[in-house]
């Protein structure tokens, strides 16, 4: 049963965690916005969410009210099958930084490949592609729509066979992992000598992140549990076998509709948002927005 986008969570149901990276249990709070606190460890300097929902807890938000949210600041996604045209255009744009490291194309794996935007460009290019997602609903998309090979779970569920693919993605997916090490050494094993990873994911150390503090867009508490940066995402990579080769906030924006902008307008202050209010006249036109604080991470096995 999915969970209500804007229901306050129960208590019992959240747990106390060390860190996800190199498990100590000291650590400074940052902010907190109860019953959540968003900390930073003490000894590697991840940031954090703790208490949180356990894993099969937090893999039950992933159904129908994540992706059509009433309240997408803080949780989940408006309208996201609404904005396939924006994601395809990015995915389109992002494909620069695999142009670098392939020459053509080869196997890929998505990890939580949602409604299959990012493999339905990837096979548009030639790749052979293989989809991983939890929600049974944007596996199913994905499968009618562009008749990809969406398997429904996690990572770990699958059995896949070693070294099976030349390239495995992970876009807006590791900040939401219970245990991000596990799955990405599993990825590890799935990935051929010489194969590459792709990790998207919010840089919380970039200067935009600084300037917003706690208003931050990426501060979405029940399913934003980590928050790297590139140090700690380079430690992360390195503990699961990975040496990494470019770590940009250049490929990190995305295309979005200025009612998008309105919406996130109200995590700074509900005037600014008003403000803005006149934009929604413009329907669903679009525009590029980076504002440097997503990295896209590329690494190879070593």
């Amino acid at each position: 049963m999915a969970i209500p986008a804007v229901a306050a969570p129960d208590p019992s149901v959240l747990r106390e965690v060390a860190c996800g990276l190199c498990g100590s249990r000291e650590s400074r709070v940052r902010f907190e916005d109860p019953p959540y606190r968003v900390v930073q460890c003490s000894s590697c300097g991840l940031v954090y969410v703790t208490p949180r929902r356990d894993a099969s807890r937090l893999r039950e938000m992933y159904q129908t009210e994540y992706w059509k949210s009433s309240s997408a600041k803080d949780f989940g996604y408006t309208d996201y099958l609404r904005d396939e045209p924006l994601y395809l255009r990015t995915y389109r744009r992002r494909f620069a930084v695999l142009d670098r490291h392939f020459s053509a194309p080869e196997r890929v794996l998505d990890v939580g490949c949602a409604a299959g935007f990012f493999l339905s460009v990837a096979k548009e290019r030639g790749w052979r592609c293989l989809g991983v997602e939890v929600s049974p609903p944007m596996g199913q998309f994905a499968r009618e729509r562009y008749g990809l090979d969406v398997r429904t779970g996690t990572l770990l569920e699958q059995s896949l066979p070693a070294a099976s693919f030349d390239l495995i993605t992970f876009w807006d997916v590791v900040e939401h992992l219970d245990e991000p090490k596990a799955v990405l050494r599993e990825a590890h094993r799935l990935l051929a000598p010489g194969g590459k990873l792709l990790v998207e994911t919010q840089n919380v150390a970039s200067c935009f992140a600084r300037l917003m503090g706690r208003r931050w867009q990426h501060y979405k508490h029940a399913e934003h549990i980590y928050h790297f940066d590139p140090k700690t995402v380079r430690r992360l990579l390195a503990d699961c076998g990975f040496e990494t080769l470019e770590c940009r906030s250049s490929l990190g924006g995305k295309y979005v509709s200025l009612e998008f902008i309105v919406e996130r307008a109200q995590r700074v202050h509900p005037i600014l948002s008003r403000i803005l209010s006149p934009l929604n006249r413009l329907g669903r036109a679009a525009v590029y927005v980076n504002l440097r604080d997503e990295m896209v991470v590329l690494a190879r096995r070593a």
